[in-house]
């Protein structure tokens, strides 16, 4: 049976992701078929060239994926996959992820994600967009 998830328990279960913790994530919108993600830029996420790692905008992309379907299939849910295209590099004083599930049955999603590099004084820069899925499993949260 799924677990309904609230916004609280999609904190709590965002809090319980040590990688999360590890690079700052915070869930910024949480609502039927949506959710985005916020996760501040600092130098210890950043690749060669001085841009935020493509494996850092995978992740947000996973996670707000994930978090988004979990708003219609409830909280015992994992990502079936997903693609990512990079569209600019991601610099900024924060990413974030935005996702809506575009389509869904009982135990499956599918949803689109935008993910942005913001600053303060600057207009937010479309820097990747990714689709995938996510499905509800048989597993109670740890």
């Amino acid at each position: 049976m799924a677990t309904e998830i609230t916004p609280d328990l999609a904190e709590q279960v965002l809090a319980a992701q040590p990688f999360a913790q590890h690079v700052g994530t915070k869930i910024t919108e949480f609502a039927e078929g949506t959710a985005t993600l916020v996760i501040p830029i600092r130098p210890e996420l950043g690749q060669q060239f001085g841009y935020v790692h493509g494996g850092v905008l995978s992740y947000a992309a996973d996670n707000a994926i994930t978090f988004a379907a979990g708003s219609l299939l409830g909280a015992n849910v994992l990502t079936g996959g997903f693609t990512i295209t990079y569209l600019r590099p991601a610099r900024g004083t924060r990413l974030r992820a935005h996702a809506t599930v575009t389509g869904s049955t009982r135990r499956q999603a599918v949803v689109g994600c935008q993910i942005y590099a913001e600053s303060d004084d600057a207009e937010a820069v479309l820097c990747a967009v990714a689709q995938g899925n996510a499905r509800a499993v048989e597993r109670e949260l740890g």
